[in-house]
This record gives structure tokens, C-alpha cells and sequence, in this order.
């Protein structure tokens, strides 16, 4: 899983529009057991979130796909084979993780995989006394509480807006298109062709050019999809949680109503990103999804998201950092953006940004699906 294509990444970090004005039914979701053979006990979760938590699988035990599964030219149903024992074996341990929470803790998911795992195939169960008396890396935890005295969210989002450029520049800008590329993780990645379209009005769409086909996700202000290719569904409509993630994306955009995005906010302790101090936040979508902004103390930037999507075996977290922030249209907005998920990473870097240009209203509905 760790090698996954920059196609699965945009699928999970980027997002797009509908139709402004229209009343759009969310779909059906694509569930796992749909598309998937051989899918036992993690029934009833889309083919996003089903895919998403076997990236969870791998950070957790630092494996990748070939460690349980049996692949072949035969496509995504040969990794339907029990031939390898350790996938029967992780069925075991999601029934048991699942056992232990409902017994000990009321349901509420507090032990995970990586719980236990922490990157090893194999729990480890003896203290290391190579690091027993050495400083300890405290991972931050997902929920932020908030801290005494700590400035309102008023305070910080207001800021925020002053920095990029006032409410008055935000909202004479109605629309741009970025072009740039995108490099994967890894030496070996070449940089593709990149392009973004968005609008004020909510609709926001990202396009990838690899050789195998075009990586397309888009959103209309209402409904999400994303086509790429090698994917078990070609052309996937976007709903609940992910969909909230492209949405929050699109809102981040054109940040004069981000306030209102995000509810049940939370101000935390302060932080330091590459040496450099920032105030913490956090609110949730309507569809439960916690997210996590980090801004500039000095500038009042925004320099990292992180959202965490929920699934059985754990949270499902999505970082993308902000930088190489310029002037378009006199309002400051981010040329790079690094996007981290559970098994890959994706670098992009804008080259130009055009504002207030016409976009036709088709890059925003339901793309094509890429040649076979």
C-alpha cells in the first residue's frame, strides 16, 4: 500500500463542485463488499474508506500490499485470495481490537492498530533501555482541547484574513486557475502536469496529466467525484466524510466564510512548525470530520491542515502544508502544497495563477473516466 499512485492521494486530499443553486441528492455510496470479493468484516464502509484504512494496515505495521495479499495481472480481485495467513490473521485482530473497545471503553475507538503496532509487524513488549532516559517524542494528540487564555477564534481567524489580504481584496477575487506540477515521493518521481479551477462560489477542480491518464477530482459546491486511473472504480462519486474533505479544501480556497465551514471550534496550545511558532485550531464538518489548522504567529498564515477521517480500525489523517506563499490579484496565496497521506505523499508546485478568468462550468461536473 505504501506505493499506491499519486491518483489514490488526490482521491483523498483535493476536492470539487456542483452545480451552484441546484439541490443535489447525495448517492448512494460505493460500498467495499460491491466491488471487493471476499470482504469479511470490514462490510459496509465505501471503496475510499476501505482503501484508506488498508493504508492505515500499512502505516501501522510498516507493510505494504504484497506483505498479505496475493497480486497479479488479473487485477484487483486476485488480493482476494486467503492464500497468505496474515490476512486471516488481521480479521482476527480487527475483531479483537473491536472487542476490547466495546468491552473496556463503551464502544469508543481508543485502542487501534498502531496502538500496539506502531510502524512493527509485531507488537513490541519489552521496554527499549536505549531510549528509556532520553527526551521522548510526544506525538500531539488528534483532539484538540482547548487551553486558558488562549486567543478567541475570532482573534485568530480574523487575522488570518488581514494577512492574505482583507475581506475586500477576498472578495473581488471570483475565480482563478493555477497551473504547475506534481511530484510524487521518491527520487524516481517525475513531476507531472498540473492544473487546479476554482471559484468563489464553492466549486473547485484539481487534474493530475500522468501517462496513464488524467487524475481528476472535482467538486461542484454540492457533489464530489474522482476519476484515475488503476483504480477499482474508475470514476468514484464522493460522499459523507470524504466529501466533507474536499469541501473543507474548496472553502480554504476563498477564505472569507472558513468560520462558518468548521463548527464546535477549539483553540489550542501553541506549536512550532520548522522552527516557527504557530497558534493551533480545531473545528469539524458537518459530517463529524475533526480538523486541525495551524497558523504563522508572526505572519497570521495559514501553513498546515490536518483532517482526520474516522474508520474501524482508527482515524485516517490527511496533512497538506501551505508555503511559498505570493500576491495574485493582491490577495496571498499558496504557490506549494505538500500533501501526506497514509501511504504516499505528493509535492505541488503552482507556476502561475491567473485570477478572475471565466472557467467553463463543465470542469466541475462528474468527469470522464480514463482510458482503461
Amino acid at each position: 500500500m505504501k506505493c499506491a499512485p499519486f491518483a489514490c492521494s488526490l482521491a483523498c486530499v483535493l476536492g470539487l463542485a456542483r452545480v451552484h443553486g441546484q439541490t443535489a441528492v447525495e448517492p448512494k455510496p460505493v460500498l467495499a463488499e460491491d466491488v471487493f470479493k471476499n470482504v469479511q468484516v470490514l462490510k459496509g464502509i465505501t471503496v475510499n474508506r476501505f482503501m484508506e484504512t488498508m493504508g492505515l494496515f500499512s502505516a501501522a505495521l510498516g507493510m505494504s500490499c504484497e506483505d498479505c495479499h496475493t497480486s497479479s495481472d488479473t487485477g484487483w480481485q486476485a488480493y482476494a485470495a486467503d492464500t497468505n495467513p496474515r490476512k486471516r490473521t488481521a480479521r482476527r485482530m480487527i475483531t479483537m481490537m473491536a472487542t476490547i473497545n466495546r468491552g473496556n471503553f463503551g464502544g469508543r475507538q481508543l485502542i487501534t492498530c498502531y496502538t500496539c503496532h506502531r510502524g512493527s509487524d509485531r507488537p513490541i513488549v519489552t521496554p527499549n533501555l536505549s531510549t528509556l532516559y532520553t527526551e521522548k517524542i510526544v506525538d500531539p494528540p488528534d483532539i484538540v482541547a482547548p487551553v486558558p487564555n488562549a486567543p478567541s477564534i475570532d482573534l485568530v481567524i480574523d487575522t488570518f484574513i488581514r494577512a492574505v489580504g482583507g475581506a475586500d481584496r477576498l472578495a473581488r477575487l471570483t475565480s482563478f486557475v493555477g497551473t504547475g506540477t506534481s511530484a510524487g515521493y521518491g527520487p524516481e518521481s517525475e513531476p507531472r502536469r498540473f492544473e487546479v479551477f476554482a471559484r468563489a462560489s464553492g466549486e473547485r477542480t484539481t487534474i493530475t496529466h500522468t501517462l496513464d491518464g488524467d487524475s481528476t477530482t472535482a467538486y461542484d459546491g454540492s457533489s464530489g467525484w474522482t476519476a484515475a486511473p488503476h483504480r477499482p472504480v474508475p470514476v468514484l462519486a464522493l460522499t459523507g466524510q470524504d466529501l466533507d474533505g474536499v469541501k473543507l479544501d474548496a472553502q480554504l480556497s476563498f477564505p472569507t466564510r472558513i468560520k462558518s465551514a468548521l463548527s464546535a471550534w477549539r483553540v489550542g496550545p501553541s506549536d512550532t512548525i520548522a522552527e516557527r511558532d504557530v497558534q493551533v485550531v480545531q473545528g469539524t464538518t458537518p459530517g463529524g470530520v475533526a480538523a486541525t489548522l495551524y497558523f504563522d504567529k508572526e505572519t497570521g498564515l495559514l501553513v498546515r491542515q490536518v483532517r482526520y477521517a474516522e474508520s474501524p480500525v482508527g482515524r485516517i489523517p490527511t496533512q497538506i502544508d501551505y508555503a511559498d506563499y505570493r500576491e495574485v490579484a493582491g490577495v496571498k496565496m499558496p504557490f506549494r502544497f505538500t500533501v501526506v497521506w497514509l501511504d504516499g505523499q505528493d509535492t505541488i508546485q503552482l507556476t502561475s495563477v491567473q485570477p478572475n478568468v471565466a472557467i467553463d462550468p463543465a470542469l466541475f461536473r462528474k468527469p470522464a473516466a480514463p482510458p482503461p
